[in-house]
């Protein structure tokens, strides 16, 4: 039975390495569950080929290559650990692909703000350490505060966290991380942490926040919440060494949805209730594997999934009941001239949300708005891909602290610019550490 039960569980493993290169994108639940066996095996692939190696070579020392079937069952593992680790190689290249939307899209202006020196400093050699474990770790540099309270909704406490450097730099630039989860699960703790990491031990300030969730929440609730947090940012993100001038604002999944929309609404009094006056304009968005658009206006979707999710849990009644709240909860249909500039994630594998929606939004961004957007298709990704520290969400984090780097420069050269900071060099009040792009 040894070498039959060899060839079961290599049939088995031979099947989650064959959904991350045809991933299943019909029906709802066999694309969730085609997601879950890609994202979990694509991003901690070493992972699998490590307990896979250790069974097989169980089987091995039990006899299973004394008959026919364990030989094949040896031959059907190998090619399936060939593929798993060369689709783990190929993530060394998804910072590139970032790299070169960004190049194209802001030209020479861009190259020219990340100089060799200071493009040094953003791009980390690989630290093979950090990749080896299927979760981030902490980093030494980087001091989080937990569960902060920045406002009380519908009888909920709202909390978020900041991850700061330890140093006690002052003067920092901001990241507000929103989580994904389908507007109905998920919580601050879960998400964004690569990239919260790597900025933070930059010398940025970030906050990942908690936001009513669904059904308990209807939209708009939950992007009330995460104004009344950048609320809270604006007035209190100094006592943690943030510089509340300057916010940039991401998430993924249902994260990154509210996060364009952030970004899109900003100063709309129907999203600031009692804070009409507090300026919740964002300097620049990037949202990972976001959803751009709850009106299915051009029928992308794979399945009915999600819109009966928003239609029984989110938005409380259907697009032909709520048209208008469809329109006002779709970030394609929000584009407005006035937009910050964009830097958009989606992978090209992804089984929840279409990458075709992604598309869309950059065409109609580009079509509206002032500014400029960049986007980055991640070859061979997921779903939720860059929530474990794998080689490919090590590349795409570095791009991004790149691009974030060049808008916090632009800030201060704007800023050293205008009149009013000229006035004020004649002060005898030393700048902050973190006011010098170089110290990023």
């Amino acid at each position: 039975m040894v070498p039959w039960l060899f060839l079961l569980v290599s049939l088995w493993g031979s099947l989650f390495t064959y959904n991350t290169v045809r991933p299943t994108y019909a029906g709802p639940r066999r694309a969730v569950i085609s997601f879950f066996a890609g994202w979990i095996t694509s991003e901690l692939a070493l992972h699998h080929i490590l307990w896979q190696g250790i069974a097989t070579a169980i089987f091995i020392w039990s006899g299973a290559l004394a008959a026919w079937p364990g030989a094949l069952a040896l031959v059907i593992t190998l090619v399936s650990w060939g593929v798993l680790g060369f689709e783990w190689w190929e993530g060394r290249h998804a910072g590139a692909t970032v790299e070169r939307a960004l190049r194209a899209t802001f030209g020479n202006h861009y190259a020219s703000a990340i100089a060799d020196d200071l493009a040094a400093r953003l791009t980390d050699d690989v630290d093979w350490r950090r990749i080896a474990l299927p979760f981030p770790i902490r980093r030494s540099t980087v001091r989080r505060v937990r569960n902060i309270r920045f406002a009380r909704a519908a009888g909920l406490d709202l909390d978020l966290d900041v991850y700061k450097p330890r140093d006690g730099a002052t003067g920092c630039p901001v990241l507000l991380q929103i989580h994904g989860g389908a507007w109905v699960v998920g919580t601050k703790d879960e998400q964004g942490l690569p990239l919260m990491m790597h900025m933070a031990e930059r010398g940025w300030v970030c906050f990942s926040v908690n936001y009513r969730l669904s059904p308990h929440a209807t939209f708009p609730d939950h992007l009330i919440d995460l104004k009344r947090a950048l609320a809270w940012i604006r007035e209190h993100g100094p006592e943690h060494g943030a510089d509340p001038d300057f916010v940039v604002v991401t998430g993924g999944s249902a994260g990154g949805h509210l996060a364009a929309l952030m970004a899109l609404t900003a100063n709309d009094p129907e999203y600031q209730p009692g804070f009409e006056d507090v300026d919740t304009s964002l300097d620049a968005c990037v949202p990972f594997y976001g959803v751009y658009d709850f009106a299915n206006r051009n029928e992308l979707s794979h399945h009915a999934g999600q819109q009966d999710l928003l239609e029984k849990q989110v938005m409380k009644a259907s697009i032909e009941e709520a048209p208008e709240a469809y329109e006002k909860a779709s970030p394609v249909a929000r584009l407005q001239t006035s937009a910050p500039p964009f830097l958009v994630i989606h992978g090209d594998r992804d089984t929840l949300v279409p990458v075709e929606e992604a598309r869309r939004f950059v065409t109609e961004f580009r079509r509206q708005a002032h500014e400029r957007i960049a986007y980055a298709e991640i070859p061979g990704a997921q779903h939720a891909f860059e929530i474990f520290p794998s080689l490919r969400t090590a590349g795409v984090v570095q791009a991004v602290a790149r691009f974030l780097m060049y808008r916090y420069s632009a800030h201060l050269a704007a800023r050293d610019h205008s009149p009013s900071a000229s006035d004020s060099d004649t002060d005898a009040t030393p700048r902050a550490p973190a006011a010098s792009p170089a110290l990023l």
